[in-house]
């Protein structure tokens, strides 16, 4: 059973994502939230697996809640709500350890596979989509973020460094495995690597540095 919180200031919202999750077998909403604010005290009671993090809320902000939470340990994954493609705080929700964005008009098919994939701790964030959020969004800060990006990298061995390459091409372990010449246990073992000397949450922070990096 998959644990699920869902947050968000509009209860329209929450009643929608409720009524399509509500018959689903393998997911559970054990709890819902109006603000940010509220967050950290329902994950400690819930321990849900999942949370559906809206980004714009009145008082504590979707973005200030996943920066949050992602600086506890053993956080739940996070996917940021959504109703623009292209939103500066989305991109920075996900260089924060979010596992992906969905849009808010999403088929309710599609966010319950979103939903079991994060679970089962894979991204939902295409790379297409990683680099077209990317060229939508200036922060004013990409020089010096491709500076940080290209030392981080520079930590990695030669190996690791291949394996985050194509972590930012999106692809899966098994087909890292069968690129790089690895079984997939080894795959594993380098992301993990990577996560630990890059101290970064996930695959996708990884493939943010990927493409902040121009590689």
């Amino acid at each position: 059973m998959i644990r699920l919180l869902v947050v968000d200031d509009d209860a329209m919202v929450r009643a929608g994502l409720s009524m399509i999750l509500g018959g689903v077998g393998d997911i559970e909403i054990v709890a819902e939230a109006g603000d940010g604010a509220e967050v950290p005290a329902l994950v400690a009671e819930h321990r849900p697996d999942v949370v559906l993090m809206d980004i714009r809320m009145p008082d504590v902000d979707g973005l200030a809640a996943t920066e949050a939470l992602r600086r506890t340990s053993s956080p739940p994954e996070v996917v940021v709500l959504t109703t623009f493609h292209a939103d500066a705080q989305v991109l920075r929700a996900l260089r924060a350890g979010a596992a992906g964005f969905l849009l808010k008009d999403i088929a309710p098919g599609d966010l319950v596979q979103a939903i079991r994939t994060v679970a089962a701790g894979e991204p939902i964030l295409s790379p297409a989509v990683t680099r077209q959020l990317i060229a939508h969004v200036s922060d004013g800060e990409a020089a010096a973020r491709t500076r940080r990006a290209r030392t981080l990298l520079g930590r990695l061995s030669e190996r690791e460094r291949e394996v985050a390459l194509a972590v930012g091409q999106g692809r899966s372990n098994a087909e890292i495995g069968r690129e790089l010449y690895m079984s997939v246990p080894t795959v594993k073992a380098h992301v993990s690597r990577i996560l630990t000397k890059l101290d970064l949450n996930n695959r996708v922070q990884v493939a943010l540095l990927v493409y902040d990096a121009g590689t």
